[in-house]
Order: C-alpha cells, then structure tokens, then sequence
C-alpha cells in the first residue's frame, strides 16, 4: 500500500506512520509524493506525542515505487489525486481526502494564533488519519471510491 500526497512531508507520512504502528505485520505500508517538501516538523512533533516516530522517514517522490507491486494506492490530498500517475489494472487507486494541516496553521498563524493553536490543525488531522487506519482494509473496499 502506498499513501500519496503532493510533497509527501505531512499527511502522506502520518498515514505511513499510523500504519506501521497500527497494522504491522498486516499491510506494507509505503508513503510519496508527487514532489518533495521535505517531512514537516509539525507532523513529527504531533505523531511523537501520540507516540508514533516518523523522524527518520523521509520525503520520497512516488518514481521510487514504480517498479514496486502495490496493491492499493491512497491519494490523501486532491493535487495528489489531479496529478497521479497511471498504475496497473490491478493495483487500485483511492482517494481519501484530509485537509491540509500546514494551510490551516498558516490561516490561523494570519490571525494572530498561538503556535498551540496552529499545532491543534496537525492534531486533529492526525486524529481523523488515525482513525481511517484503524479500519483497514475493511475500509477500503467499502468506503471509498476508485479513481484508476
């Protein structure tokens, strides 16, 4: 399984970390973007507190995993979705949306939010992440719709 994202730096990387922690053993989990943005410091510091460690992955384009056999592919952001490449009949290929922590922060930063404030977007993004992987792959096949 792969979750894809524009800059794989934040929710594409979350959802790898909550699925390493969650469904080990279960689903290989991988993570990329269709750039990189470098992983968000915001993103480790929230996933630490819930005590997932994502601060050793990396930001990776989704080119590294084109000669892996994937199964599923999760775009969780739309510019994700937009610009993701073509796979295989096979490999099927979803979307799950979440909005974006870093924008949300950035809007609140704009009005003057604590830095807690803004950190509370990357939470509650996490949280609903979180959530979503808890009920995989029942989840998959029932919940979301191809776009391959």
């Amino acid at each position: 399984m792969l979750f894809l994202c524009t800059g794989n730096s934040c929710r594409s990387q979350m959802a790898e970390g909550w699925t390493r922690k969650l469904k080990a053993g279960t689903i290989d989990v991988f993570s990329a973007g269709v750039e990189t943005h470098g992983l968000n410091p915001n993103a480790v510091k929230v996933m630490a507190e819930a005590g997932v460690d994502i601060s050793g992955h990396r930001s990776k384009l989704i080119n590294e995993f084109m000669d892996v056999e994937l199964d599923v592919v999760i775009t969780v952001c739309g510019n994700a979705r937009e610009t993701c490449p073509y796979f295989p009949p096979r490999c099927k290929v979803l979307h799950v949306g979440f909005d974006d922590p870093p924008k949300m922060a950035a809007a609140l930063a704009e009005q003057g939010e604590s830095e807690e404030k803004q950190l509370d977007c990357y939470r509650k993004i996490r949280d609903e992440i979180k959530a979503f992987v808890e009920k995989m792959p029942e989840n998959i096949s029932n919940e979301v719709v191809s776009i391959n």
